[in-house]
Parts: C-alpha cells; structure tokens; sequence
C-alpha cells in the first residue's frame, strides 16, 4: 500500500485507538506521506521517532506491532520470561504496561519495573532475573516529541543485526498491526512488579566498580539528571560512596516535556545550563549531565577557575587512563586486557590503551556490538574487558551491565576527580598529559537534517553520490577509504580488499595521512546524515583549528 491507502486503512479500522483519532482526521497531505510513506525501522538504538498517528511514528500500534514481533522471536527461541523498563517520556509508562499485557497475552513472563529506570538498570534486570530478553520504553537524548523502543538478548545486550533480523522477520509476517492487542483475558500472574530488590542489588553493582573506595572524599559535585531516569540511582551512588553532591532541584523531576532545560542532550552545550549555574554557586569541582534514560554522561570539570566542558571522546580517554593507570599503581593484574570503542570514536582512545599495552577492537556504532564483542570473549576466554565506549557520551565500566551505563561512569569519574585533586590535577590536566604522551587530539561533528519522505529520499542519493564521488582533502593525503556498506577497503593506490569483520553499514570513513580521520554515516534514530571530524596535530589549538576546517570543507561538499 502508498501512503494515502495506509491512511485511509487505519482511518477506518475499528480498533484505531481513540487517542489518535482526531489527530489522523486532522493530518494534511504532507503529513499524511510523512506518517505513513514508510513503516518505522530499527537503527543503530533500537526503534525511534516522533510521537503520532502513522505507520512511520512511534504509536501504540506500531509498539504493539514491534513486540508481538519479539514475542514470536522469544518463543521461536524457547525464552519465556522479558524485563520491562521505561523513562520519563510522554507515554512511556502506558506504552510499558500495555507490552507487558501484550507479552502476557503470549504466554510469557514478564519483570515490569514500578516507575521509571534508567536503561542501564533495564539491561541488568535482565540478567538479574535471568530472562531471555528485554525492552526498553525511551528515545534516549532526543527531544520531547519523541520515543522509542530497544529490544534486548538473554545477556542484556541491545539484539544485534543475527538476532534483529529475526525479529524483523516475524514482524513481516504481521499484516493488519492494527488487529494486534492483548487479549481480555490473559493470565495477569505472569506479569510480577519489581522495585527495590532490584534497584539495591544494580547500586551494589555499580558501587563494587570502585578502585579507590576508602580515599577520602574532598570534591563537590553538581548534577542535572535533565528530567530524566538517572536522578535515584546516581543520586545514590554517589551518596553511598561518600560524595558530596547536590543535584539541580529544577532539573530533577521526571517531567516528559524537558520544561527546566533547554536540551536534554548532553552533546549539546545548552544541556549545561542548569548546573553550570549549581556549581558556580556552590564551587564544585566536577559537573555531570545524564540523558533522560540514562545511558550517556555529560561532564565539566574547573580548571583555573573556569569550568571546562569535555565532550564524550575526551571522557572516555580520561577514564580509561584513569582505569589502566590505577591498575598499575595498585598491582591489579588483567590477563590478555581488551578495549573496545567505534569506528567513529577518537582514536585518542585507542593510543591511551596501547600506551598502557592494552589491546584494542573497533566496531561498528552502536553499542550492541561492544556487549556482543563481551559476550565472545567470555565464551572463549581469549581476552579481558577492561574498558569500553563511544564517541556519543556513552561507557561502560563493568559488563554486569551490557550497555552503556551513566551510574558508573559518573562514580568512576567521580573517584577519578577526587584522586587527581589530591595530586594537584585537574581532569583537564589529565586530559594535557594524555596529549603529550601520545598526540593532541580533536574531534567535531557536522550534522545535516534530512526531515520527512523527500528527506529519506536525499539521505540515499548523498551518501550514494559521496560514494560514487571520493573528496580528496586540500594538503592531505587520502591512505585509504574503509566502506562498510560494500565491504571494501580501497588504498591511495588504487589497491581494494575486502574489509572483514564487521556487519554491513553505510558508514564511509576516510583516514588522512595526518593520523586524522573523517566519517560519514546516516544516523540510525534521527533523519539526518552524521560527519564525524577527527583531528590530530602537535598541539591541541592546532587540532580544534584543523577541526574548524574540516566541517568547513565537508560542509560545502555535503552541500
């Protein structure tokens, strides 16, 4: 069906649900292409997309669709228990409640957190309560029109492409979505609420990841959760570590329309408002910034007086030298270490790990691959986690969790600030020694907006036409070009191989014979394209310079 015959079918279908009504009987024609032109896809962070009436936005019928489509996954794999968890946003809790009815329909158990989690914790009471899957209500740092849906394996780890095209599969098979409902008469026994047993056990995880839990606390922290999940637990977490920390008050209610923050988003600098102000107020040493569900970690740190924000290559560099340097100190012993971040993360990352004689595996965005790259190594025992993140303000410490988790990260950086204070050392300071051990390092990134169905269509042909059409950099030299949609590896000499290791992904990535790099990707939960600027030079003002110019030239290139 085209987009005019999807809307008249759910226009006149019996069990369209009442909340969107009126809206489909007030759709003009734009907006009817654009809600139904296309059914709404998995990407890089699961389901995601504005909130309304269509088969191309994030309603209770294209919920229902998704999880009927891994109910039938689940039992197809003989699972029959799933953990539910949900943030802040407009209508995630009923979306919650209405997939566990639905899952309940099917025969299968289901562990529904009582309020709102953050994704992190959704990812643990997977494992804690042994279930085959999970699903987690949220649209992650998106804005308030949106939200979304992750499905997750027996590990807690974000279904990778083997597992989501499983799904993908069954929800294919699924003609009228809109005939998709719980029953009236499931069995409500097989849905168990789960609250504090489970938040207590994910705290005691988080607070075991500390190296240095006896050295005494001095430094002030300011927080913002931005509305969102992560108030409770990293609240706590710190709490019970011993930190004094005080939270942006205006910032600390789970309200779903983001009214106290201008941004939700810790990449963007306007999320920092709120608590730039707290710590000025109360002189703190350290601010951290979550997303609403809780996943990513935005920090600033004073530095001469003046608080400077690090965006998430930066944290994630900081950490791991932290990590790796505090292993040595003490003496804790990681046989076979491994690393794990993106092919669009700063290779800063990469060079601190090798410094510390730490191996190191790329993969593609999205963290689903890192937890799948923990899951291997823990069946074949070749190589221990030590560390692993990306580029978007995500980490993860400890694999009891299999997706990026703000709670940790915020302790860890937390201990990491209070120890450095106690050498005279800021985290910026640290962030300088890692330049001057292995290269100064900068990373931008250029975002072009590409909305609705002529938007999906010019997303195609620029990246087809990118391809088709290699840029060569003015004073540079292009090494090689790694397309991971066609598999292949092309050198400055012409040379192709196959690049192995990796699902396919239109993603291009050009490596420049400065030791910088430029990628190019559609972004897998926003209708946009993504450029990733990476920079390196001998001085960190020379590699933000050198940045500046690259978004110029990729911005009227992209033109």
């Amino acid at each position: 069906m085209n987009a005019k015959e999807k809307y008249l079918f759910w226009k006149d279908h019996p069990n369209l649900d009442p909340s969107l009504k009126d809206e489909i009987n007030n759709l003009s024609e734009k907006e009817i292409e654009d809600s139904f032109f296309d059914d709404i896809k998995f990407g890089t962070g699961g389901m995601r997309g504005v909130m309304g009436v269509g088969s191309n936005r994030i309603n209770i019928h294209t919920i229902r669709k998704a999880t009927q489509g891994f109910a039938n996954y689940l039992k197809n794999n003989n699972y029959n228990s799933c953990a539910i968890g949900y943030d802040n946003r407009f209508n995630s809790r009923e979306f919650a409640y209405d997939t566990a009815n639905l899952l309940a329909s099917n025969g299968i158990k289901v562990y529904l957190f009582d309020s709102l989690r953050p994704t992190p914790e959704l990812s643990f009471a997977v494992r804690y309560h042994k279930c085959g899957g999970g699903i987690m209500i949220t649209a992650s740092h998106n804005p308030k029109e949106y939200n979304g849906y992750k499905i997750y394996d027996d590990t807690g780890c974000q279904l990778v492409p083997t597992m989501a095209d499983q799904v993908l599969k069954e929800i294919a098979k699924l003609d009228d979505i809109l005939a998709i409902k719980p029953r009236d008469n499931f069995d409500k026994t097989l849905i168990q609420i789960i609250n504090k047993e489970t938040d207590e056990a994910y705290w005691q995880n988080v607070l075991g990841i500390q190296k240095r839990s006896d050295l005494t606390k001095t430094i002030k922290i300011a927080y913002s959760p931005e509305h969102g999940a992560s108030f409770v637990p990293v609240m706590t977490c710190l709490k019970k570590a011993g930190y004094n920390v005080s939270n942006v008050e205006s910032q600390s209610n789970p309200d779903p329309a983001f009214s106290a923050t201008k941004s939700p988003n810790p990449e963007v600098p306007t999320s920092y408002e709120g608590v730039l102000e707290l710590a000025k107020d109360i002189d703190a040493d350290l601010i951290l910034v979550c997303d609403p569900d809780g996943d990513r970690m935005g920090v600033g740190v004073k530095h001469n007086g003046e608080y400077v924000i690090l965006n998430g290559n930066q944290t994630g560099a900081i950490l791991l030298e932290y990590i790796l340097s505090t292993n040595e100190e003490l003496g804790i012993k990681v046989d076979n270490p491994i690393m794990f971040n993106t092919i669009v993360t700063s290779d800063i990352g990469e060079a601190v790990a090798r410094f510390h004689g730490v191996d190191v595996e790329k993969t593609l965005t999205g963290f689903k691959y890192i937890g799948d790259k923990v899951r291997k190594y823990e069946k074949n025992h070749e190589k221990n986690y030590v560390f692993g993140y990306e580029e978007s303000y995500g980490s993860l410490i400890s694999p009891f969790v299999r997706d990026k988790d703000a709670t940790q990260a915020c302790l860890m950086l937390a201990e990491a600030c209070n120890y450095y204070l106690t050498k005279g050392k800021t985290l910026y300071d640290v962030l300088n020694d890692i330049f001057a051990n292995v290269g100064a390092y900068y990373d931008s990134q250029l975002n072009i907006m590409l909305p609705g169905a002529d938007g999906a269509v010019k997303l195609q042909e620029l990246m087809k036409t990118t391809r088709e059409n290699p840029f060569t950099y003015p004073g540079l030299e292009t090494l090689k070009i790694e397309d991971y949609k066609l598999q292949k590896t092309t050198y400055k000499d012409g040379k192709e191989e196959a690049l192995l290791g990796h699902d396919i992904s239109d993603v291009l990535k050009y490596f420049l014979s400065d030791g910088s790099f430029i990628a190019i990707r559609p972004s897998g939960t926003e209708p946009k394209v993504k450029v990733y600027l990476s920079t390196k030079d001998d001085t960190y003002e020379k590699a933000i310079k050198k940045a500046n110019d690259f978004k110029a030239f990729m911005s009227d290139i992209l033109k």
